[in-house]
Protein backbone atom coordinates (compact mmCIF):
# COMPACT_ATOMS: atom_id res chain seq x y z
CA UNK A 1 0.00 0.00 0.00
CA UNK A 2 1.41 3.09 -0.85
CA UNK A 3 1.67 5.95 2.26
CA UNK A 4 0.59 9.90 1.13
CA UNK A 5 1.77 12.33 3.44
CA UNK A 6 -1.16 14.83 3.29
CA UNK A 7 -0.54 18.90 4.66
CA UNK A 8 -2.96 21.40 4.13
CA UNK A 9 -4.46 23.93 6.62
CA UNK A 10 -8.17 23.48 4.88
CA UNK A 11 -9.18 20.94 7.50
CA UNK A 12 -12.35 20.29 4.97
CA UNK A 13 -9.91 19.72 1.76
CA UNK A 14 -7.62 17.12 4.10
CA UNK A 15 -10.84 15.44 4.94
CA UNK A 16 -11.87 15.42 1.65
CA UNK A 17 -8.82 14.06 -0.25
CA UNK A 18 -7.92 12.00 2.93
CA UNK A 19 -10.91 10.21 2.39
CA UNK A 20 -10.32 10.01 -1.15
CA UNK A 21 -7.32 8.91 -1.14
CA UNK A 22 -8.39 6.03 1.17
CA UNK A 23 -11.01 5.03 -0.93
CA UNK A 24 -8.28 4.01 -4.07
CA UNK A 25 -5.92 2.37 -1.65
CA UNK A 26 -3.52 4.34 -0.35
CA UNK A 27 -2.55 4.44 3.23
CA UNK A 28 -2.39 8.40 4.42
CA UNK A 29 -1.30 10.68 7.24
CA UNK A 30 -2.75 13.97 7.74
CA UNK A 31 -1.89 17.26 9.17
CA UNK A 32 -2.64 20.68 8.91
CA UNK A 33 0.82 22.29 10.42
CA UNK A 34 4.43 21.29 10.60
CA UNK A 35 7.44 22.72 11.83
CA UNK A 36 10.11 20.47 11.07
CA UNK A 37 8.87 18.65 7.51
CA UNK A 38 11.95 17.04 7.20
CA UNK A 39 11.55 14.65 10.83
CA UNK A 40 7.95 14.10 9.97
CA UNK A 41 8.64 12.56 6.14
CA UNK A 42 12.12 10.46 7.56
CA UNK A 43 9.49 9.13 10.66
CA UNK A 44 6.33 8.28 8.18
CA UNK A 45 8.37 7.38 5.24
CA UNK A 46 5.78 8.39 2.46
CA UNK A 47 5.89 7.55 -1.31
CA UNK A 48 4.68 10.88 -1.89
CA UNK A 49 3.83 14.40 -0.14
CA UNK A 50 0.96 16.95 -0.58
CA UNK A 51 1.33 20.23 0.26
CA UNK A 52 -1.11 23.41 0.15
CA UNK A 53 1.52 26.04 -1.10
CA UNK A 54 0.18 28.93 1.34
CA UNK A 55 -1.00 27.98 4.77
CA UNK A 56 -0.87 29.90 8.01
CA UNK A 57 2.72 30.92 9.08
CA UNK A 58 4.10 27.92 6.77
CA UNK A 59 5.23 28.06 2.93
CA UNK A 60 4.70 24.43 0.80
CA UNK A 61 6.95 25.51 -1.41
CA UNK A 62 9.77 26.10 1.60
CA UNK A 63 8.63 22.43 2.61
CA UNK A 64 9.20 20.84 -1.06
CA UNK A 65 12.32 22.74 -1.84
CA UNK A 66 13.61 21.34 2.11
CA UNK A 67 12.58 17.26 0.98
CA UNK A 68 14.21 18.04 -2.37
CA UNK A 69 17.63 19.38 -0.85
CA UNK A 70 18.37 16.54 1.59
CA UNK A 71 19.60 13.39 -0.30
CA UNK A 72 17.58 10.75 2.05
CA UNK A 73 14.65 12.64 0.82
CA UNK A 74 14.87 14.27 -2.52
CA UNK A 75 13.33 11.51 -4.20
CA UNK A 76 10.38 11.55 -2.33
CA UNK A 77 7.64 12.74 -5.28
CA UNK A 78 5.85 15.89 -3.79
CA UNK A 79 3.25 18.08 -5.28
CA UNK A 80 1.69 21.07 -4.50
CA UNK A 81 -1.73 22.61 -4.02
CA UNK A 82 -2.59 26.12 -4.22
CA UNK A 83 -5.41 28.38 -4.99
CA UNK A 84 -2.82 30.89 -6.45
CA UNK A 85 -1.99 30.24 -10.42
CA UNK A 86 0.54 33.12 -9.96
CA UNK A 87 2.46 30.08 -8.08
CA UNK A 88 3.09 28.25 -10.93
CA UNK A 89 5.87 30.72 -12.14
CA UNK A 90 7.46 30.70 -8.80
CA UNK A 91 7.86 27.01 -8.35
CA UNK A 92 11.16 26.72 -10.55
CA UNK A 93 12.99 26.94 -7.11
CA UNK A 94 11.20 24.63 -5.07
CA UNK A 95 11.18 21.67 -7.31
CA UNK A 96 7.96 20.04 -7.32
CA UNK A 97 6.99 17.21 -9.08
CA UNK A 98 3.88 18.65 -10.33
CA UNK A 99 1.39 21.88 -9.24
CA UNK A 100 -2.23 21.32 -9.29
CA UNK A 101 -4.29 24.76 -9.44
CA UNK A 102 -7.70 24.28 -6.38
CA UNK A 103 -10.19 23.55 -7.47
CA UNK A 104 -9.33 20.11 -9.39
CA UNK A 105 -10.89 17.36 -9.93
CA UNK A 106 -10.02 14.47 -7.43
CA UNK A 107 -10.18 11.82 -10.62
CA UNK A 108 -7.61 13.40 -12.21
CA UNK A 109 -5.55 14.08 -9.27
CA UNK A 110 -5.64 10.64 -8.43
CA UNK A 111 -4.81 9.15 -11.84
CA UNK A 112 -1.67 11.65 -11.75
CA UNK A 113 -0.88 10.55 -8.19
CA UNK A 114 -0.82 7.03 -9.29
CA UNK A 115 1.05 7.88 -12.50
CA UNK A 116 3.90 9.72 -10.17
CA UNK A 117 4.21 6.87 -8.06
CA UNK A 118 4.72 4.35 -10.63
CA UNK A 119 7.23 6.88 -11.89
CA UNK A 120 5.46 7.41 -15.30
CA UNK A 121 5.36 11.07 -16.99
CA UNK A 122 2.67 12.92 -15.84
CA UNK A 123 0.42 15.34 -18.00
CA UNK A 124 0.14 18.67 -16.61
Amino acid sequence: MNKVLLIDDDLDLLEVLSSALAYFGFEVKTTSYTEDILSLVTVYQPDLVIVDYIMEGVNGGEMCSAIKKKESTKNIPVIILSAYDKVIKSLGNYGCDLFVSKPFDIQDLIKKIKQIIRKTPVSI
